[in-house]
Formats: C-alpha cells, sequence, structure tokens
C-alpha cells in the first residue's frame, strides 16, 4: 500500500468534521474539487469506501470512523513532534511542567526552589491547568513533564517517578454539620444527603452518573462548596486552595493517592531527566506527605 501524506489525513479529517466537502474546503483554504479528488484517491488507495455521499449530505463509514480516530491521534502525534523537535533545538529554552492549579502546590514550591539553586539546570514554566488536562499537553508537546495523581490521572504512555503517598479529606463548607467532625469514612462522604458529592469528568469526557452538580474547574468546585452545594474528596495536599468558608476532614479509608513527575516514554531530554533527579531527591525513598 502506498505511504498516506498528513495533507490527506487532514483533508479527511476536515471532511469527516464539517460532514459537507464546500464547507470543508473552506475550512482548508482549497477548492472544492481537489478536495473531492484527494478523498477519493484515498478511498481507492485504501480500497475502502470511507464516505457514503447522497443528496442529504455526507456520512462516515464504520471503515471511515476508524480512520478518523486514527487519523486525529496521527495528526496529533506529528504535531508534537514538531513542538519537540523545535524546543530541543534551543537549548536554553524553559523546561514547561504542567501541573493542576492548587494541587501539589507544597511540592512544586519546592521543586521550583531546588531547580533554582541546582548548577546548571534549566529554568521551569510552570503550565497550571484544570484536572485531567495534563495528560493532553504532555502528548501534543506542549510540556515536557507534569505532576499528576495515581489512580486518577491518565498515565498510559508515560514514564513515571513516584513522589509520595498521601490520604484524602472531605471538603465541605464549614457550616454543615460533619465539617466539626476530626474523620469521616468514605461512605459517610459519598452519602451526604445535603451535599451530593461534586462530580468531575472522566478521561472521555463523560460524567459520572449521581445527584452531585458537575464541575469542571477548581474555582467552579470552591465556590459550590462554599455556598452549600456539594462536596469533594481530594488529595490531602490539595487543600492548598481551600477557601475560609471550606474545612477539609479527613476521610480515613479513602485510597491513598500517589503524587508523580511525569514524561513522555519516548523523551530523551537531559534537562528532563535532571528535573526527574531533582524531584526524586527532595522525597528520597521514605515517600512523605507535604502539609500544604
Amino acid at each position: 500500500m502506498d505511504h498516506i501524506e498528513t495533507r490527506e489525513l487532514r483533508y479527511f479529517v476536515a471532511v469527516s468534521e464539517e460532514l459537507h466537502f464546500g464547507r470543508a474546503a473552506e475550512r482548508l483554504g482549497i477548492a472544492q474539487p481537489p478536495l473531492s479528488r484527494a478523498i477519493r484517491q484515498l478511498e481507492h488507495r485504501l480500497d475502502v469506501r470511507l464516505l457514503d455521499r447522497n443528496r442529504r449530505g455526507v456520512a462516515l463509514t464504520y471503515a471511515g470512523t476508524v480512520l478518523l480516530r486514527e487519523a486525529r491521534a496521527a495528526l496529533d502525534t506529528v504535531e508534537a513532534a514538531v513542538r519537540r523537535t523545535r524546543r530541543a533545538g534551543n537549548p536554553q529554552r524553559p523546561l514547561a511542567l504542567a501541573t493542576k492549579a492548587g494541587a501539589s502546590h507544597e511540592t512544586l514550591r519546592r521543586l521550583l526552589d531546588a531547580v533554582a539553586t541546582a548548577p546548571d539546570a534549566a529554568p521551569i514554566d510552570v503550565i497550571l491547568c484544570e484536572v485531567g488536562e495534563q495528560a493532553g499537553l504532555l502528548r501534543s508537546g506542549h510540556a515536557d513533564a507534569a505532576l499528576m495523581h495515581h489512580p486518577f490521572d491518565d498515565l498510559a504512555g508515560f514514564d513515571t517517578e513516584a513522589l509520595y503517598v498521601e490520604g484524602q479529606v472531605a471538603l465541605l463548607p464549614a457550616s454543615h454539620p460533619l465539617a466539626s467532625r476530626d474523620r469521616i469514612t468514605l461512605a459517610e462522604a459519598q452519602n451526604v444527603p445535603d451535599l451530593p458529592i461534586a462530580r468531575w469528568p472522566r478521561l472521555d469526557g463523560s460524567y459520572p452518573d449521581g445527584p452531585g452538580p458537575k464541575v469542571g474547574t477548581q474555582s467552579q468546585l470552591a465556590q459550590l462548596v462554599a455556598l452549600g452545594k456539594t462536596l469533594l474528596v481530594i488529595p490531602a495536599s490539595s487543600r492548598a486552595w481551600q477557601w475560609p468558608e471550606h474545612v477539609a476532614v479527613p476521610v480515613v479509608d479513602a485510597p491513598d493517592v500517589t503524587t508523580v513527575i511525569a514524561w513522555p516514554t519516548s523523551s530523551r531530554s537531559q534537562a528532563v531527566a535532571a528535573l526527574v533527579r531533582t524531584a526524586s531527591a527532595l522525597y528520597g525513598t521514605t515517600l512523605p506527605v507535604p502539609t500544604g
């Protein structure tokens, strides 16, 4: 089979997303006839029908659905390779470190302080993101490394170094009766009638079932907790971002959370390797829990 060009994949993705050759051609900045020819040639070389065409428009076949998924992944990989190559060509550039805003705050502070005093260490640009976004930043080449949490974050395709293990707390409105407790169980946290637990999106973007509000950002969650609308069970170190209207109560039987530093398995960056060694040296093998 002949090799497929990235140009053809971009054409196919545009048609698949627009489901209209005219709109796809306008999006790509080309005329419609060459776009139609390119898609027909792609189907001929693959020996499959990718699109069903009729008077009502365009629809993906099953084979087209498969190619759309694979084409998006392939184009993302190519774009990430370009970004990493450009970044590697500038040895003076800072390393980009991604982390959830408000999470691992003490770890981040200690790591930045250690890097600042290490001889010949690359400077760090911090990318503060929302829950679950570190993996995408690493895969796209926008970040070189990330602070992430097992078992919550998507670590597929990354090398990791465990830094520390910690318990979890329930973040509650300060006015709620449970806020006066020294500790609660996970079952208690998950079954508070007037405080349904907040729902974060899964890795595929869907939300778990339940009565709790859907949240996508730390700021949304913080305000909903302060208003007495929800609670959340989170790693203990995430208390660094809690408001005065919040109280964090330890959840004694919640699963432990491991904070890791992660980087793409394909990375050969000496600067990333030095950053990982610095992060690991901060905690050694005893895995202490920061008090953040």
